[in-house]
């Protein structure tokens, strides 16, 4: 159930509603949007409260969510967005781009990916410091000397930084350093960990598995949320389909889907959706014009080179010119005619 207070509702009322949901025994989440304030609740049977909290001073409206997922149901909520990092806005007006190497190598080269990323107008720099590899015998990233590297990055750049946590037993240590936790697609539907992420006081970016549902994915998100973390960030990075002319396939229909089923940002990633560079930048404006908020686009000095994913990376210089275009081209606008 969500309970929508009227625009100018007083800061005092606010409170009051928090307070009397959980005088009844409820579990409230407010969200205190812009120009609204929402309040979620969860708990066994809210529904029967229904007219009371309406009632109450404040309140313009109370909607019932029918979803399995609640805390992450649009429900008339607005589009959320947050702050990561000192002021790197998700959600925003602005298209976020989320740029870097797929694993962290070097000193030397997330020096050269987050001094292109910077110089090419990118938001957030990303690397895998710990790599989910389909072979136990392929590069895994190098750990908390990658994370120790990012960090570096980050300081001289002033990029916020994103990296993959794969266990819980990890959760603490990649909060110290990252100012998002993601969420690979492969650990999409690793309760633990989405449980273990959502305690831990950082911003998380959710990959949708390559065989789940966008109900699985919002799902997933549930889990993250009902710990106490809303910052979530998803990502769509392509499903496995029966075509072998990409590496996945983009899922473009996400896109305004999801705007409509729920009231957290997007994130594309053409770069694993594709997995050919040349089809990377085609792919990424198409995630733009679409109405995403966000792109993850991998990049790499010499990815010839690259220990991992190098066929999918952009050159600098293909990133910066892709980076150009993309500030051509409009985005959709999800506002509630659109959507609704």
């Amino acid at each position: 159930m969500i309970i929508i207070l009227h625009a100018d509702a007083t800061n005092e009322q606010k409170v009051a509603v928090i307070a009397e949901v959980e005088r009844q025994g409820y579990r409230p989440h407010p969200i205190f949007g812009e120009h609204l304030t929402v309040v979620a609740v969860v708990g066994k049977h809210p529904g029967a409260l229904r007219e009371y909290f309406e009632s109450l001073d404040g309140v313009d409206r109370v909607v019932l969510i029918d979803q399995p997922y609640k805390l992450v149901a649009r429900a008339e909520r607005p589009h959320l967005r947050f702050t990561v990092g000192r002021d790197t806005v998700v959600g925003g007006d602005k298209l976020t781009v989320i740029a870097g190497p797929c694993s962290v190598e070097s000193e030397e080269q997330m020096t050269a990916c987050a001094e292109a990323a910077k110089a090419s107008g990118a938001a957030m720099l990303r690397g895998g410091a710990f790599k989910p590899r389909t072979s136990p015998y392929a590069f895994m990233g190098l750990g908390e000397e990658g994370l120790r590297i990012m960090a570096a990055a980050r300081e001289a750049t002033g990029l916020p930084i994103i990296s993959e946590v794969m266990d819980p037993r990890q959760v603490e240590l990649c909060a110290r350093y990252l100012d998002m936790l993601q969420v690979g697609a492969r650990n999409m539907q690793n309760f633990s960990l989405l449980s273990e992420v959502g305690k831990a006081g950082v911003p998380v970016m959710l990959k949708r598995g390559m065989a789940a549902t966008i109900e699985d994915l919002l799902n997933a998100a549930e889990y993250i949320a009902a710990q106490g973390e809303e910052r979530i960030l998803l990502c769509e990075r392509g499903i496995r389909t029966y075509e072998t002319a990409t590496r996945n396939t983009l899922d473009i229909n996400a896109v305004p889907v999801l705007h409509r089923q729920t009231h957290l940002p997007l994130c594309v990633d053409p770069s694993h959706a594709v997995g050919v560079r040349e089809l990377v930048g085609p792919v990424a404006c198409a995630a733009a014009a679409a109405g995403a908020d966000a792109l993850m686009i991998e990049i790499h000095p010499d990815p010839a080179t690259a220990k991992s994913d190098g066929a999918q990376a952009l050159t600098f210089d293909m990133f910066e010119k892709l980076m150009r275009r993309l500030d051509r081209i409009p985005r959709y606008d999800y506002t509630d005619e659109h959507v609704g």
